[in-house]
């Protein structure tokens, strides 16, 4: 049976060799073989920055604040709302009752104007009706005065 330590369970303790170098040293004519075992290091090191970022972000999640979300909150909004809406719907009536009033102030103008007018047309004609008709002349005969007597003891009035 040949060993594979790529299939064998590693049992704590166990040292895993991934590697192993073998280097010759002329000068001294001797073979020295490095072991290079298994690190987990970088694993470990992964893992805490990992965590460390992960706390990080639920730390600024967490943190920040939030802005009022109760029902309270949301209820005097919506007052606030339909308050402004009121405001808004008397203003648009007030402005629809300062229109009418104005139309009402523009009519009545024009009705006077209108009145003026008429009576002005009507003295015109009046006017243009007696220049256009011909000289009446009215004669009667009238009776002859009678004569003043005057005497000196007649009363003088």
């Amino acid at each position: 049976m040949t060993y594979n330590p790529d299939l064998e369970p590693v049992r704590p303790g166990d040292t895993v060799v991934r590697e192993t170098v073998v280097t010759r040293d002329p000068a001294n004519d001797t073979v020295e073989t490095v072991v290079v075992r298994e690190s987990n290091t970088g694993w470990w090191v992964a893992g805490i920055l990992g965590g460390l970022v992960l706390i990080a972000v639920l730390w600024i999640l967490f943190s920040r604040s939030t802005g009022p979300t109760t029902d309270d909150a949301l209820l005097e909004a919506q007052a606030e709302a339909a308050a402004a809406q009121a405001q808004v719907d008397q203003a648009v009536i007030a402005g629809q009752v300062a229109g009418a009033q104005a139309s009402v102030d523009i009519a009545r103008a024009d009705a006077a104007r209108s009145s003026a007018e008429a009576a002005r047309a009507e003295a015109e004609a009046r006017t243009a009706e007696a220049q256009a008709a011909e000289p009446v002349v009215i004669e009667r005969s009238a009776p002859a005065p009678a004569p003043a007597v005057i005497s000196p003891t007649a009363p003088q009035n």
